[in-house]
């Protein structure tokens, strides 16, 4: 989460007399390694979190005996503990998507040797809750819980094409229109017909556009309903594989993976 994403987020937030402060704080203190520096002193925590040191440093203490920060030897410095990995496995655990399209996943990477991933849909990004590496990894740098602009991907577009245009609307005034390559689309209205297109056709295709170097083609999973909950895209690299060739061959491997996972009686999910 981006510094500036925390403040909007501060400002959507419904005060109330059951809102605790000091949960904010902890969680705008843990948001604080959102960004790229693994280990942060004070200082940087307090200015990332947007807190005054008194609180920051509370906060800090409170975490580091709690055990979800550690000092960084010989240093000033502090960074998250393994214990924060609980919370990820208890979501992964307990998301029955996850459990009803991991097989299918793993089916097509073992199949085509490609990266296979399953994303859903988080305000204006989109967040990797499953990833099965191919043969041919194209970024090593994308784990379980990265995040990117849904706008921006294959897999965000997928999802997008099966929610009403006004929630679409909505998304697309949240996200910040700053290109992630020289490739990436950022005009709304270009954004938009590539969504309608997307519904058309069933499918979604993006190169180069966040990551360089990679293709990407994504197929929405829907509840009961028809509101997409997910989507499972397929990854490779542009070294062996042109627009034309992932969208021939690849784009059936997510339609029909994602209509049989979205067949597997899935809940209806709220947004």
């Amino acid at each position: 989460m981006r510094k500036s994403d925390s403040k909007a987020d501060d400002k959507a937030v419904a005060r109330s007399s059951l809102f605790i402060g000091s949960t904010e704080k902890t969680f705008r203190v843990l948001h604080a390694f959102d960004g790229p520096n693994r280990h942060m002193t004070l200082v940087d925590i307090a200015r990332a979190a947007a807190l005054d040191r008194s609180a920051t440093q509370r906060v800090v203490h409170t975490l580091e005996a709690l055990g979800y920060l550690s000092r960084v030897p010989d240093t000033r410095s502090y960074g998250l503990t393994s214990k924060m990995l609980q919370f990820s496995y208890n979501y992964i655990r307990a998301n029955e998507l996850i459990d009803k399209a991991s097989p299918y996943l793993l089916e097509i990477s073992r199949h085509l040797g490609e990266t296979t991933n399953l994303l859903e849909l988080d305000g204006h990004e989109i967040v990797f809750v499953a990833r099965f590496p191919g043969r041919h990894l194209v970024n090593v740098d994308i784990v379980v819980g990265a995040r990117l602009p849904a706008m921006f991907t294959a897999s965000g577009i997928a999802i997008l094409s099966r929610l009403p245009e006004q929630q679409v609307k909505q998304i697309l005034a949240q996200t910040r229109l700053e290109p992630m390559t020289h490739y990436t689309e950022i005009k709304p209205e270009k954004l938009l017909e590539r969504i309608r297109l997307a519904a058309r056709r069933g499918y979604a295709v993006i190169e180069n556009e966040t990551v360089l170097g990679d293709i990407s083609v994504a197929a929405p999973i829907t509840d009961h309903g028809g509101t997409a909950v997910a989507a499972i895209n397929i990854a490779v690299p542009t070294t062996r594989w042109s627009v034309e060739s992932a969208e021939g061959e690849l784009a059936k491997h997510v339609q029909v993976a994602a209509t049989s996972i979205s067949k597997a009686r899935l809940p209806m999910y709220r947004r």
